[in-house]
């Protein structure tokens, strides 16, 4: 009876419609704490101790259900932080804005220039539409896409609040490219009470050959991995080091300088060819439900993190 529940549910139209009428319901119904309970249960074997939370994880859970301001939505909405990044460090380091509508329909091949560009949303967290050639687009498509994903609330998937009040828009930007074609490096620097303590470097996201390495402030090659899962494998390092960027002093500069409002938060950048670009800022790093091992490291990391628990 199960398999063919199982298989009614993931193999029919009406199976999936109801299997996300149920989802929907029950992440409207479950309180949040519960819910970042289970989410954290499910990938650690346990609840996380959010009286006296000691690891990384555990605290990035008890700033997503306790450190909530204005400041925090406005910098997750991806075009009003563009307003907090221009006050703090300058506009000189926001990638070019193209377009902005909160009508999908909007999004038309006279409104696209010819250079190649990245079409998001503002409201929730993941990737855009690579555009390349817009003459090989099709635009209904496109609108679609973003008619669909502009109707919902994020907050209802991952029940973190800086999203919940977001109103959503599109935006069009410049795609970053080198100038062999390639998308540059991702660093993520991750900020603690305004200091930088981590540096993340993504190499071919998108690809099949994607890599996660973590770097030291002084740039050293760190022992432990905190990846992600693709296609059931967890992202790997890669073999070869990554050169020390020659921006590296002015993008921790930089992170410090954005991160000094919030206790934990994580700096995009993009290094186009010796100049700087921001990329986003993000509050709770896979929503605190992501191994780091070797697992001790959760732990010395979290102990360098400092939280204001009464």
């Amino acid at each position: 009876m199960k398999t063919y529940l199982k298989k009614f549910i993931h193999t029919t139209l009406i199976g999936k419609w109801i299997e996300q009428l149920y989802y929907g319901f029950r992440m409207r119904c479950i309180p949040e704490k519960l819910y970042a309970k289970q989410q954290y249960k499910k990938v650690f074997g346990k609840n996380p101790d959010l009286t006296n939370p000691k690891t990384l994880n555990e605290k990035i859970v008890w700033l997503k259900l306790n450190d909530r301001t204005a400041l925090h939505t406005k910098c997750a909405d991806k075009f009003a932080v563009r307003e907090f990044i221009k006050e703090k460090i300058g506009e000189k380091y926001l990638v070019p804005l193209v377009y902005h509508t909160k009508n999908p329909k909007e999004i038309v091949f006279n409104n696209i220039p010819d250079y190649p560009v990245i079409i998001k949303t503002n409201h929730d967290s993941g990737g855009g539409i690579f555009i390349y050639d817009k003459a090989n687009i099709n635009w209904k498509e496109v609108q679609k896409s973003l008619k669909k994903r502009m109707s919902k609330n994020y907050y209802w998937q991952s029940k973190e609040w800086q999203y919940k009040n977001i109103v959503p828009s599109i935006i069009v930007e410049k795609l970053l490219i080198d100038s062999e074609g390639n998308i540059p490096y991702d660093y993520k620097i991750h900020c603690f009470n305004g200091k930088v303590n981590m540096i993340q470097v993504d190499m071919g996201r998108g690809s099949e050959n994607h890599y996660r390495n973590w770097y030291s402030k002084e740039w050293e090659k760190e022992s432990y991995q905190w990846t992600i899962l693709k296609n059931g494998k967890e992202i790997e390092s890669s073999k070869s080091d990554i050169k020390k960027p020659q921006n590296l002093t002015k993008m921790i500069d930089l992170s410090e300088t954005l991160s000094e409002p919030f206790k934990y938060v994580r700096v995009d950048w993009y290094d186009m060819e010796g100049k700087l670009f921001f990329g986003e800022l993000t509050f709770h790093h896979d929503g605190g439900n992501r191994p780091i091992t070797p697992k001790e490291w959760d732990l010395k990391l979290g102990n360098k993190l400092k939280l204001d628990i009464l």
